[in-house]
This record gives structure tokens, C-alpha cells and sequence, in this order.
């Protein structure tokens, strides 16, 4: 076990090697953080008082299963203290949670004890086991006498249900310093059962005046550097994490979590940094980086990292209404291709956004699937989007344009196995789009096979505005249907027959935090026939 006093980061640049990574973040820290016993360990809790307002990064819950679901929070009564260890003490430190079936705590159903330790920067993973399926909870923490804000969330129906309806928002990009997180305070009151998180939870920028737009606040001189260390990672959350409408949309409902390229680097691919950093240096950075995403996000051991390694790509379902395919397109992809033009290197068979392994553990679930609707929650554009609004054709290598052939093998996996009613939910490019998934994108009259949501940012390029200068780039591809550059996010209804879907959206976000929510554009999706029919 590491050293309390000198952590992972602390140590990124003494000549650690790999081996040396995969020992930081095994079962050995974590055990006790997910309320579980790591067979021969035992850990003492060190006896004295617990910081007064400890919660104050509030608590959340995630992977909603039918019987369990996994709680979150991190103690930390100073969560911008430079160390990274959010004023907590180094010791270990008993946390206590509740889960009842009412807000007031009257009908307790579990208890249990996890104990949070500063190798893990005092963060807490408790799974809840012995819930009943399809059922609304609540559950709060206790650290010493300190008790922590309610949170609520849900397990999802058994797998031989056939619920009625699903209600899920998608969210992503969340650059805190360009703006109030106000789209969170709207999607917080909209009470719905899940969140779709779809990357870019921090940014790994400095912070100073030249990005600085969120009107109201100040920022220390620690900020205005680029997270390399884990203190630095730590220290991004914390500060992200400090709005209030971000805490409350983790307590209203379960989140499903993935990430995208700024939780490390702007645009890495795999072991592959664009800025010069050797592969060496490189895998360090991220492994202190995922670390730090795990010590922040509700998530199940099954996605404890191992030094540079996380298995963040799984499965769930909900009932029989839906399958959810959680994938990861930015830890095994192949490096960037060099010729970005038609016919280029991104079309070569052997490029791979998501690795072969999960390529084929996507692939062979979606043919075993038995779902209505077939759901893949990811980060990047999987659409076709020519960006050049002549004659030629260029595209971008960061998305699934660059990984032509691999984006051919999924959407012939789905006309081969009969897959029904495939629906993809994106992030990353800070714009609302809705877009049609075409068997052959190069023949506008060609089949849809699939419909895919692009919601835009919460916070990230500040206020946007109805059109921008991308708008006619993105149009001029005839299977996007919707393009919206403001800030928001996506609140979707889904049941046997339909799927519903509201863009929502807020006019400024630099200012403050007062912006009412309108919904811009409604699409419905009929189960059986694929594609956007716009309501309003």
C-alpha cells in the first residue's frame, strides 16, 4: 500500500516503472472504499474526530442494477486544498450509508460500512446489494457525527420486466471556467430515472484569464497550470465539483458515466499523446488521471484501475425495454491517421476505435440482444460529417470518420444480426444535432438503419448561439437533421413504441446562473423504423 504521505502523483516523475503503476490502484486501496473485505486484509481506522462539512462535494450513485446499485461520495471539508487531499487528515476514516424506501429514513433497508483512505483521496464506491428491482431509493452517509445531503436513486427493472417507459437525460462537456452549470439546475428538477454522462467531465487546461468566462468567481494562481500529477487531477475535480447545480443533478438520480479525451489529455489516442509526450510518460499521466476519475465518479469495482489501465466499456439493461452497450472510444484506439482526405489511411480495415476486444464483445452483444431498443452510450460522432461544403471530401480523424472500416463493421454487424432499433447517444462537440445513421452514408437515399443524439455542452465554449460558424458545415451532410451551438442538454422518453426526445436548452451561462431552460426541438423515433421525425 502507498505511503500516506507521498501519493502516485507526488511520484510521477521518480523513475516508477508500469509494473510499479499496476500496484497503485489494485484491490489492495480499494477494498474497503467499496465496503467489501480484500481476502487476508484487515485496515485499521484510526481513532479521532472527522473534519466538520466533509460532504461538501456532495454524493452521488451510479450503474443502476435490478438488485444493486453503487453509491459515491469523497470527504473532503477543504476540496481545494492544494495537497489534493481535500483537508481530510491522513487516516482512514469510517464512513457509514443508509438506503431507505422514503426521504425521511423511516423505512431503512440496508446499512453498511465502508472505510475511505487517503490513497484514495477519501472517496467512497459502496455497492448495495439486496435492493428490489425497479424501485426508488434513498441513501445518505455518516462520517463521525457529520451527515451527509440525501441523494436519490433507482434500481433498474428485472430482466424479465417489460417496463413502460424509461426516462433518461445525456449530458457532457462540462468546462467549468466557461460558465455557470446551468442546464444541471433544469435537468436536477426534470426527474428523470438515469443520466447518460458522455465525456469531458474536467478539462486538463490551465485556468487563468484568457479562458476565465464564468462571471462571479475567482481563482487561485494553483489552477492556472495543466493537470499532470494526481494532487493536480484531484484538484480539477474538486473545483468542477463545486457548483452546486452539478451536486444536485449527481443526488436526483443515478448517473451512467463514460469518458471522453480531457479527463487526460486534449485528443490522446490510446498510449499516444499529440503533444510530444513519450509513450513512457505518457501511460503515467494516465494512470494518475484515471485514478483520479474513479476517486470522483460513482462507479462499480468492476472499473477499479490498474495503473494505465480501466475498464470503463459494460453493459446494463432495463428490463426488456432496453440494452445499454457503455463504450469506451478513447483508451484503445488506434493512433491518429496522418491523410485526412477520402480515401485516406482512416479508411484502412485494420484501424480500430475501440480495440478488438471490445469491438467484439459490442459486437456479439448487440446479436444476442432481445432489447426493443439497442443503445450505445459513447463520446464521439459516429455519423458520416463531410466538412468540406464543396466538391471534396474531408473529414476529422478525432471521431468515427477516422475509423471508417471499424464504424462499417459495427453498422453491418447491425443489418446482418437484424438488430432493432438502434440508437446511439454522443457528446464531445459541444452542438445539438440529431442525425440519421445510414447504411451507406455516400447515397442520401440509402437505408437508415439508426438514429443517433448529439447532445451539446453544459459549460463548455460559454453562452453559443442558435447558428454558428459550423451550421452549414454540419447541414450540408443531408442525414443531419438538427443543429442548435447553445448550451444544454438532451431529456428522453422511451417506451415499447416510441422514442421521445427533447433538446433543451439554456441562452447564457457566463453571467449567472439564471437562464430559463426551453426545449428547442422534439424528435420522435418509432420502434421499428429507424430515424428522426421532428414534432417540434
Amino acid at each position: 500500500m502507498i505511503e500516506s504521505s507521498k501519493d502516485a502523483g507526488e511520484g510521477a516523475g521518480t523513475g516508477l516503472d508500469r509494473r510499479s503503476f499496476l500496484g497503485l490502484t489494485g484491490i489492495s486501496l480499494a477494498a474497503f472504499s467499496l465496503g467489501i473485505a480484500a481476502p487476508g486484509d484487515a485496515v485499521a481506522v484510526a481513532a479521532g474526530p472527522v473534519p466538520a462539512d466533509p460532504f461538501r462535494l456532495g454524493v452521488a450513485s451510479g450503474d443502476p442494477e435490478p438488485t444493486s446499485v453503487a453509491l459515491w461520495t469523497r470527504l473532503a471539508p477543504e476540496p481545494l486544498a492544494a495537497d489534493g487531499h481535500g483537508g481530510m487528515p491522513r487516516r482512514p476514516v469510517d464512513v457509514h450509508y443508509e438506503v431507505a424506501e422514503d426521504e425521511r429514513f423511516t423505512r431503512v433497508v440496508r446499512r453498511g460500512r465502508a472505510v475511505a483512505t487517503p490513497e484514495l483521496a477519501h472517496a467512497v464506491h459502496p455497492e448495495v446489494h439486496g435492493l428490489r428491482p425497479g424501485r426508488e431509493y434513498f441513501y445518505r452517509f455518516r462520517a463521525g457525527n457529520q451527515i451527509s445531503p440525501v441523494g436519490r436513486t433507482r434500481t433498474a427493472p428485472g430482466p424479465r420486466e417489460n417496463p413502460d417507459r424509461l426516462t433518461f437525460a445525456m449530458a457532457s462537456c462540462q468546462a467549468w471556467y466557461h460558465g455557470h452549470f446551468t442546464a444541471y439546475k433544469h435537468l436536477a428538477a426534470d426527474d428523470v430515472d438515469m443520466v447518460f454522462f458522455l465525456g469531458d467531465y474536467i478539462y486538463e487546461y490551465a485556468i487563468n484569464a484568457n479562458n476565465l468566462w464564468r462571471e462571479g468567481v475567482q481563482v487561485d494562481r494553483i489552477h492556472d497550470a495543466e493537470t499532470q500529477t494526481l494532487e493536480q487531477y484531484r484538484l480539477r475535480y474538486a473545483l468542477f465539483k463545486t457548483d452546486p447545480h452539478l451536486l444536485a443533478a449527481h443526488a436526483a438520480a443515478p448517473w451512467v458515466s463514460t469518458w471522453d479525451d480531457h479527463e487526460v489529455q486534449n485528443n490522446y489516442a490510446d498510449v499516444y499523446s499529440q503533444y510530444g509526450i513519450s509513450v513512457e510518460d505518457f501511460e503515467r499521466r494516465r494512470s494518475v488521471a484515471y485514478r483520479a476519475y474513479y476517486e470522483n465518479l460513482p462507479l462499480r469495482a468492476t472499473s477499479l484501475p490498474r495503473g494505465p489501465d480501466m475498464k470503463l466499456y459494460r453493459r446494463m439493461k432495463w428490463g426488456r425495454l432496453a440494452e445499454f452497450s457503455v463504450l469506451d472510444t478513447r483508451q484503445y484506439r488506434d493512433n491518429f491517421p496522418t491523410d485526412s482526405t477520402a480515401g485516406g489511411e482512416h479508411t484502412d480495415p485494420r484501424r480500430s476505435i475501440l480495440g478488438a476486444e471490445q469491438e467484439r464483445w459490442l459486437t456479439d452483444g448487440l446479436r444476442r440482444s432481445d432489447a426493443t431498443w439497442n443503445v450505445l452510450a459513447q463520446q464521439v460522432v459516429m455519423a458520416q460529417i463531410d466538412r468540406d461544403t464543396g466538391p471534396g471530401k474531408t473529414f476529422s480523424m478525432d471521431i468515427w470518420d477516422g475509423f471508417s472500416a471499424n464504424r462499417d463493421r459495427l453498422l453491418g454487424a447491425v443489418q446482418r444480426y437484424g438488430v432493432d432499433n438502434l440508437l446511439v447517444l454522443t457528446g464531445d462537440i459541444h452542438r445539438h444535432v440529431a442525425a440519421e445513421l445510414k447504411a451507406n452514408f455516400n447515397d442520401p437515399a440509402s437505408a437508415t438503419i439508426g438514429t443517433e443524439l448529439v447532445v451539446g455542452s453544459i459549460g463548455s465554449d460559454g453562452d453559443g448561439a442558435p447558428t454558428d460558424a459550423y451550421t452549414e458545415l454540419w447541414l450540408s451532410n443531408q442525414h443531419v437533421k438538427f443543429y442548435d451551438g447553445r448550451r444544454g442538454y438532451v431529456r428522453c422518453t422511451m417506451t415499447p413504441e416510441e422514442l421521445t426526445s427533447e433538446y433543451r436548452v439554456v441562452d447564457y451561462i457566463r453571467k449567472d446562473d439564471k437562464a430559463p431552460v426551453s426545449t428547442i426541438a422534439t424528435f420522435v423515433t418509432e420502434a421499428g423504423r429507424p430515424g428522426l421525425v421532428r414534432a417540434s
